[in-house]
C-alpha cells in the first residue's frame, strides 16, 4: 500500500527518478576512476624501481638520462610539445638529483615533485625546432606553468633559452621535440630553493 502510495504522489516519485539518477552517475563515476589514474601511472617505474628502469623509446645515441626520461614519461605522447630538458650533468650539479639517491624510499616524493616542477618551466605545448628560432632573433613563449621562455639562437645553431644553452637540439620522440639543455630552465624562486643549504 505504501508503494502505491509514492507512485501516486509526484514528489516522492520524482525523488526517486534523481535518487536513481544520482546513484547511476556515482557509479559511472566509480567504473571510470582507473581510466584516470593510468595517466600518471607511465611515471610509476621510476618511483617503484629507480634508475634501472628506463624508456625503451630511447634511441642508443641520445642518453636522457633517468630523469630526461621521467620527464617524457611525464608528457602525453600523442600531444606536440616541445621541451627543453636538462642534461643528466646538470640535473646533479644544479638541483643535486642523484640516479642513485633519488628514487630511494627517503627521496622518491621529493625527486619527484622536483622533476615536476622542471617539466612545468621547460615544457611548451607546441612543436618547435631549432629551424624555427631566428638567428640572432628572439621568440617568446609560455611554458606550462606560465613562466616566459625567451628562445633565442646564435650564428652556431645552438639556441638558449633564458641563459641556459643547449647541448643536443631537435630529438624526435613522437610529437614530442626535445633539446637537451646545459642547465635548468626556471623561475628565481624554484632556483633559490633547491640551492645547497651551506650557500655552495
Amino acid at each position: 500500500m505504501r508503494k502505491k502510495c509514492c507512485l501516486k504522489n509526484p514528489i516522492a516519485f520524482l525523488f526517486l527518478v534523481i535518487f536513481a539518477c544520482c546513484l547511476f552517475v556515482v557509479f559511472v563515476s566509480v567504473l571510470r576512476l582507473p581510466e584516470a589514474a593510468s595517466r600518471f601511472s607511465s611515471a610509476a617505474p621510476y618511483m617503484a624501481k629507480g634508475a634501472r628502469k628506463l624508456s625503451t623509446a630511447s634511441t642508443s645515441s641520445t642518453n636522457l638520462g633517468v630523469f630526461g626520461e621521467m620527464m617524457v614519461a611525464m608528457l602525453p605522447q600523442d600531444l606536440s610539445f616541445t621541451l627543453f630538458i636538462p642534461s643528466q650533468i646538470a640535473f646533479e650539479r644544479d638541483l643535486r638529483l642523484s640516479s642513485r639517491d633519488g628514487f630511494n624510499e627517503e627521496n622518491a616524493n621529493n625527486t619527484f615533485a622536483i622533476i615536476s616542477r622542471v617539466l612545468g618551466f621547460s615544457a611548451v605545448p607546441r612543436q618547435l625546432s631549432s629551424a624555427a628560432v631566428p638567428v640572432s632573433g628572439e621568440l617568446n613563449y609560455d611554458s606550462l606553468s606560465g613562466f616566459v621562455l625567451h628562445i633565442t639562437k646564435d650564428e652556431k645553431g645552438v639556441i638558449a633559452v633564458n641563459g641556459v644553452r643547449s647541448e643536443q637540439v631537435d630529438i624526435k620522440k613522437g610529437e614530442i621535440v626535445l633539446h637537451v639543455m646545459d642547465g635548468v630552465v626556471m623561475d628565481a624562486d624554484f632556483e633559490q630553493s633547491v640551492q645547497p643549504d651551506d650557500g655552495r
